[in-house]
């Protein structure tokens, strides 16, 4: 593999693994909600939506000299309100996003060994708080081992899916354009991963013509990885689809996929718990000027105090966690984006044009989103 293919790897790799983590564990679920044609058109609505935003958040990267995470661009092309919102939607989605792998961890240790999911939840946050005070690093997943791990499961589950005999594919006829908003929310938090895309553009640094070409490939990856679990997951458990996908299939295919599902919905959910927890951590540290102890303590805390009063249903908080922080992150990227490309300070290595049209119908369609949850909640 030459020095570019391999860069290029390592650019994909960190699109597609930050993107495809637990999320992908609550598809199944609210697809089976909604009907099988309605969720993988939403899932290919949303996926092409997220594929035009990661490319307008590539293209405001190489307008802008400098590196800079998401709120660093907003505050730059929108003023300081869009900084303000974009750090708040930030902290909110990290919240979000650690309350439902509390949940997810809890349920899916009690698949694997037996038991109470609190419990499990309790002796998982335990673990990971220690591992965030010490600030362990290299614990966290390195993105390509996880995609290809991710995928080698999926790939094992549908065989073993398909050699059962116990897929039935009547399952998956239903289709209600009523019910697109459905999965809606849950779908876009899966989808969630701009935020890598900075990052892209320094194992690209050599030849950033290639930025184009990776973030195409690193979204399309979570595409096909939904679209296949979501087929699989449906086809043999259909209404008895879990919250957490991995334990319906374990329950429908027996023992060797208890096992490998609810393996793949632990690693998923501890390693991008660990990510976004030891990011957070740093956040408040070094960007909001914060002791260190505070800050994990923050980090820590809060999600887990929200946990214990009462919040217990991993769709329900990435369903909104999806739909709000997704949405409005979305809305602000198309607007730095149409700003970035009359005030940017360097010719970009490729241009999407004035993307008018795309950029106003992917406003709408996270309005509505938004909408929808509001009346949902």
């Amino acid at each position: 593999m030459n020095n570019n293919n391999t860069h290029t790897y390592k650019a994909v790799a960190v699109l597609a693994g930050t993107v495809v983590g637990a999320g992908i564990l609550g598809i199944p679920y609210v697809i089976a909600k909604a009907g099988f044609l309605t969720g993988i058109a939403i899932i290919l609505i949303l996926g092409l939506a997220i594929l035009m935003l990661n490319l307008f958040v590539g293209e405001i990267v190489l307008r802008t000299p400098g590196n800079h995470q998401l709120p660093g661009y907003a505050g730059k092309y929108l003023g300081k309100w869009g900084k303000i919102i974009m750090t708040f939607t930030l902290l909110l989605g990290i919240y979000g996003a650690l309350i439902a792998y509390i949940i997810g961890e809890g349920e899916s240790l009690a698949a694997l060994f037996g038991g109470t999911p609190l419990v499990f939840s309790l002796i998982f946050f335990s673990i990971v708080a220690i591992i965030v005070f010490l600030g362990l690093k290299t614990v966290v997943k390195s993105e390509a081992i996880f995609v290809t791990g991710v995928s080698l499961l999926i790939l094992l589950i549908a065989a073993v899916a398909i050699f059962s005999g116990k897929m039935d594919l009547s399952n998956l006829a239903e289709f209600n354009p009523l019910n697109l908003f459905i999965p809606y929310g849950v779908i876009l938090f899966a989808f969630l991963g701009t935020s890598s895309i900075p990052q892209m553009k320094e194992y690209l640094s050599h030849d950033r013509k290639l930025m184009r070409k990776a973030i195409i490939i690193g979204s399309l990856i979570p595409i096909v990885a939904y679209l296949l679990f979501a087929f699989i997951t449906l086809a043999i458990t259909d209404t008895t689809t879990t919250e957490i996908a991995t334990i319906g299939l374990g329950n429908a295919l027996g023992p060797s996929i208890v096992i490998f599902g609810n393996l793949l919905a632990i690693f998923a959910m501890f390693t991008s718990f660990l990510t976004l927890s030891l990011a957070m951590k740093e956040l408040y540290h070094y960007d909001l000027k914060l002791n260190k102890h505070l800050g994990w303590a923050l980090t820590m805390f809060v999600p887990l105090i929200i946990f214990l009063l009462g919040v217990k249903s991993f769709i329900q908080v990435i369903g909104l966690t999806g739909a709000f922080v997704g949405g409005i992150d979305g809305i602000l990227i198309v607007l730095m984006y149409w700003r970035a490309r009359k005030l940017g300070k360097r010719q970009p290595e490729y241009k999407l044009g004035k993307m008018h049209l795309v950029g106003i119908f992917i406003i709408i369609l996270f309005i509505l989103g938004i909408i929808y949850q509001l009346f949902n909640l």
